[in-house]
């Protein structure tokens, strides 16, 4: 992470906005970083006006239909463009009052995760819900781009829940894997973790150099002046973890992500998601 990227925060108009706001403005002002604010406006919105045009014909009526038209979408982008204005502009105080340094905000069309991607080499984080718009009206309880993103950018991504609090108790879900190997160093050098007591747990099927796999992430924390107790306990890991998320009262999970092939994934299910389920805190991921 370089300390002149920026924390980038994917803003959409549904109710989980504040909670995205809130969880970047933490990282910015522990981080001493910029932020932004990036609202997306889907190209091809599926909006309709309701009027028949059937039945229109005569003289110049397919001309006079194409200009009423393209009038109409005129003025649908305007009011689109107007009201994310709008809405931006009290993400951006509400990010302010939260104690970012004066927020950047951008509204761009096309669609997210090409959006992203091309943001992505002037991002040390990204910040996004994990139910978005869309999510509202399905009831799904995982947004349908979380997967997709992720596996998209090579950043790491928090994402956030219905509610944020700055976060005292994180937790490591630690593989010993190159990723969550990465994930350790982060933390140990990351100002978002400074002063926090940062937990380790290893689970999964049980391997022979797990015990030493956890004691170097744990003198890697502890060098860094990080509060480091660690956990060892083979099992499933799922259950494992959601278990102890909730007896420890960890306010952040910190974890690999979509490490399987998406086919894979399809054939057999997702670990990933299966947390993000059942973990119903942030997930700082890492790919």
């Amino acid at each position: 992470m370089l300390n002149e990227d920026k924390i980038l925060a994917c803003v959409d108009q549904s109710h989980f906005a504040d909670t995205v706001t809130d969880a970047a403005a933490w990282a910015a002002s522990r981080a001493a970083a910029p932020m932004e604010l990036l609202h997306i406006i889907d190209r091809h919105p599926e909006i309709s006006t309701g009027d028949d045009h059937s039945g229109a014909i005569g003289i110049n009526a397919q001309q006079h239909l194409l200009t009423e038209l393209s009038e109409q979408d005129a003025a649908r982008s305007r009011e689109v463009r107007e009201r994310g204005r709008l809405f931006l502009m009290r993400q951006r105080e509400r990010a302010i009052q939260a104690g970012a340094a004066a927020p950047d905000v951008r509204q761009r069309y096309g669609e997210l995760e090409e959006v992203l991607i091309e943001q992505q080499p002037g991002v040390r984080l990204f910040v996004l819900g994990r139910r978005g718009e869309s999510a509202e009206t399905t009831q799904r309880d995982l947004g349908r781009n979380v997967e997709r993103v992720v596996r998209a950018l090579k950043r790491p991504i928090l994402a956030v829940t219905e509610d944020f609090r700055a976060p005292r108790r994180v937790m490591i879900a630690f593989d010993g894997g190159m990723v969550t190997r990465r994930g350790v160093e982060m933390v140990a050098a990351s100002p978002l973790f400074r002063d926090l007591t940062v937990h380790l747990l290893m689970s999964g099927k049980e391997r022979k150099n797990d015990a030493k796999q956890l004691e170097w992430a744990k003198t890697t924390l502890e060098a860094a002046g990080l509060e480091a107790p660690a956990a060892l306990i083979p099992g499933d890991a799922e259950s494992i973890i959601a278990r102890s998320v909730r007896d420890q009262s960890i306010d952040m999970l910190i974890m690999g992500a979509y490490g399987h092939s998406p086919i894979r994934t399809l054939l057999f299910g997702s670990k990933t998601s299966d947390l993000l389920r059942s973990a119903t805190i942030p997930t700082l991921l890492l790919r």
